[in-house]
C-alpha cells in the first residue's frame, strides 16, 4: 500500500512514528511510552496556545486544527492503554 498525504500531513509526523523508528535502537519500551507521552503533552500545550490566540482574535482554523489534533492523539494515548491494560490482564490470568 502506498503512503497517503492528507492535507499535507505525512505518516511521519504521527504521534508514535519517532519512538517506531528508534525501536531497533535497542530504546526500552518505557523510554518509548515516555517520548509519546512527551509529545502528546507538547501537542496539548500547542492547542492550548492556539485557543488562547484565537480568544485575542487570530485564526479560528489554525485553534481548531490544534484542537482536533490534540483530541486525535488523546484518543490514541487511551486506546494504547486500553490494549495495555488487556494484556496486562490477560497475562495475569494465565496459569503457571
Amino acid at each position: 500500500m502506498s503512503d497517503m498525504n492528507i492535507s499535507g500531513l505525512s505518516r511521519s509526523q504521527g504521534v508514535f512514528q519517532g519512538s517506531i523508528e528508534k525501536k531497533d535502537s535497542g530504546q526500552g519500551f518505557d523510554k518509548v511510552m515516555q517520548e509519546a507521552i512527551t509529545t502528546i503533552s507538547q501537542i496539548q500545550e500547542e492547542a492550548d496556545r492556539a485557543v488562547k490566540e484565537l480568544a485575542s482574535g487570530k485564526d479560528a482554523t489554525q485553534a481548531i486544527i490544534a484542537m482536533e489534533k490534540a483530541d486525535m492523539s488523546f484518543q490514541l494515548m487511551v486506546e494504547v492503554r486500553n490494549k495495555l491494560l488487556s494484556a496486562y490482564e490477560e497475562i495475569m490470568r494465565m496459569q503457571v
